[in-house]
């Protein structure tokens, strides 16, 4: 599948808008929920033309980041760079979900160092609005409060997801088809495990004694009755 100019484009604008400091969806108490791999990859797969498909993938993905917290302005991982590219490149790739997990995770490392840039450079806009408090001009506050953030946003998410997608995705497609066989089987073998630690972490934060015997029927159903997850 060839992502078209405009598609990356729209990815792009995806994963701006969805990721944490910009205002349109996030800010409202907790992380945007186009954040999650889940909606993002959704959101992807109806701009490639397959939602159910985007679904499906963006749903593994977001398995790993199930318990992912971010706290107090740490981001250890980037379920948004992971579900919007790791969804666009599996598509375009014509990978199984299982695989396209382990091509996402790196991804979301990658967007870590981006958050971190975003942030640390974002402080020169505070230090810029410090001179216009100190003379009472606060009608110009919203230039840095507001529109030089958003404008860097968009330039530090939005673009490098623009390119990736428009220009990396036929690349990702070739390599993978050029992979030999036990490779690409060992990628789907990897991305079928790593949900299980999103699930583990997951029972880590929440678990009480009294809820395994619940969990142990819902999994025993869930493998004997061939029951959805659900």
């Amino acid at each position: 599948m060839k992502i078209t100019l405009i598609q990356a484009l729209l990815i792009g604008i995806v994963y701006y808008l969805g990721n944490i400091g910009t205002p349109w969806l996030s800010l409202l108490g907790s992380i945007s929920v186009v954040y999650k791999p889940l909606v993002a990859g959704t959101l992807v797969g109806f701009i490639l033309g397959d939602p159910v498909q985007g679904c499906i993938i963006g749903a593994a993905i977001n398995l790993p980041y199930v318990a992912f917290i971010s706290a107090g302005g740490t981001a250890p991982q980037d379920p948004g760079l992971a579900g919007t590219v790791g969804t666009a490149w599996a598509m375009a790739a014509g990978v199984n979900p299982a695989a396209a997990v382990t091509i996402a995770l790196p991804l979301g490392l990658l967007g870590t160092m981006v958050w971190v840039a975003h942030m640390t450079l974002d402080v020169t806009f505070v230090h810029m609005a410090d001179k216009y408090i100190e003379t009472g001009e606060t009608k110009r506050l919203w230039i840095y409060n507001w529109l030089l953030p958003n404008l860097f946003a968009g330039v530090v998410y939005g673009l490098p997801a623009f390119f990736v997608c428009y220009f990396g995705a036929g690349a990702f497609e070739s390599f993978m088809a050029s992979l030999p066989a036990f490779i690409s089987n060992a990628l789907t073998v990897v991305g079928s495990i790593l949900p299980a630690l999103g699930i583990g972490m997951m029972f880590k934060a929440v678990y009480k004694q009294k809820f395994l015997a619940f969990a142990i029927i819902g999994f025993v159903l869930i493998a004997y009755l061939h029951l959805d997850i659900i």
